[in-house]
């Protein structure tokens, strides 16, 4: 996720998430270690653009910087990133995709991610543009603002 809203956020872990708690992408009532989790822990990879998008919103939640890192296109991945301990996301929309599956090259992934900390909230909406590395999903950028949108 790139920041665009307007308030901007700073990245923020949350607590770790426990195992048998819910995913926080929200994604059909999944628990933690059978949905995000198993990206997280390197035991799977995402098979699509949104499965990816999700999992980086999730590693944003539970504070996992090397998570974000390696699903981070190498062209665009910053060299290190710091999250800020008092913001918590919250909540997850996906507003729509383009390609992103599992036979295509590239995809994008339109999102709204909701965020507080201590004394305001605000939601970050990103159009992300995704693109396969290594055979791997990865986050390239986020897409500008449409005119008229």
């Amino acid at each position: 996720m790139a920041r665009r809203s307007k308030t901007t956020p700073r990245r923020a872990p949350s607590a770790p998430a426990a195992a048998d708690s819910p995913c926080p992408c929200g994604r059909d009532g999944s628990r933690y270690r059978d949905c995000c989790g198993v990206f997280h822990a390197g035991t799977a990879a995402a098979p699509t653009a949104e499965l990816l998008m999700r999992s980086r919103y999730s590693a944003f939640a539970v504070g996992d910087t090397g998570y974000l890192l390696r699903s981070w296109h190498s062209r665009t991945r910053p060299a290190e990133l710091e999250l800020d301990p008092a913001q918590r996301w919250v909540r997850l929309e996906v507003l729509g995709a383009t390609e992103g599956g599992p036979f295509h090259v590239g995809g994008t992934v339109a999102f709204r991610a909701h965020w507080s900390e201590p004394g305001r909230s605000g939601v970050l909406e990103e159009n992300s543009r995704f693109v396969r590395e290594g055979g791997a999903w990865t986050y390239l950028e986020a897409l500008p603002d449409t005119p008229g949108a």
